[in-house]
């Protein structure tokens, strides 16, 4: 795991803005019918998805049936930049999901299980409020750690870190200038899987 302080650019967030317009974030419903804190959207060839049949990527939004907005190069080439600093050269992300998070939203320990290839990273990056990350081992019993990602951070997780459980139990610190309470993740993963 490599976290790359203050790596990302305000050019970047108003890119993410943008894709925010074209595809507004929902909270998704689990397959056990609880509903998300988080509200989440993608942007990419695929998008990851959930509700009561599953968790899985799409190619399409399962609420409009459009396409999700393209990927922006300027994206594109951050997340396979900070890859290649983290010791992953080859990373060609596929899908990009976005999360938004306000003063009350969590996001319990969990694996990031449902991409084809665990050999690729996810390469996660911060917007607004900084957060406390927690993460821990590829065993949800292993004890668990934590860390203040803050706005502009990229961090990548990839070989034996790419299966660890990770979450967020909250957002910490002032009001971001643009966000205000809320703060933005933005994964980049190689999904792998056929549209």
């Amino acid at each position: 795991m490599v976290l790359l302080s203050q790596a990302a650019s305000p050019a970047i967030l108003a890119e993410i803005l943008t894709i925010l317009e074209h595809a507004p974030p929902r909270r998704l419903v689990t397959p056990g019918g609880k509903t998300m804190s988080v509200a989440m959207t993608n942007c990419g060839a695929l998008g990851w998805v959930s509700d009561r049949t599953g968790y899985r990527y799409s190619p399409v939004d399962p609420t409009t049936g459009a396409a999700w907005p393209d990927l922006p190069e300027s994206m594109r080439i951050l997340a396979v930049s900070a890859a290649a600093e983290a010791g992953f050269s080859g990373f060609r992300p596929d899908a990009c999901l976005i999360n938004l998070y306000d003063a009350t939203s969590r996001m319990g320990l969990h694996q990031d299980r449902d991409e084809a290839d665990f050999t690729q990273p996810i390469v996660s990056l911060s917007f607004g409020r900084s957060a406390r990350f927690r993460f821990g081992g590829t065993e949800r019993r292993q004890a668990d750690r934590s860390l203040i990602l803050a706005d502009g951070d990229i961090l990548v997780f990839g070989g034996p870190a790419r299966l660890m459980y990770h979450g967020v139990d909250r957002l910490i610190g002032p009001p971001h200038p643009v966000l205000g309470e809320r703060r933005i993740n933005v994964t980049f993963r190689a999904a792998g899987i056929s549209a």
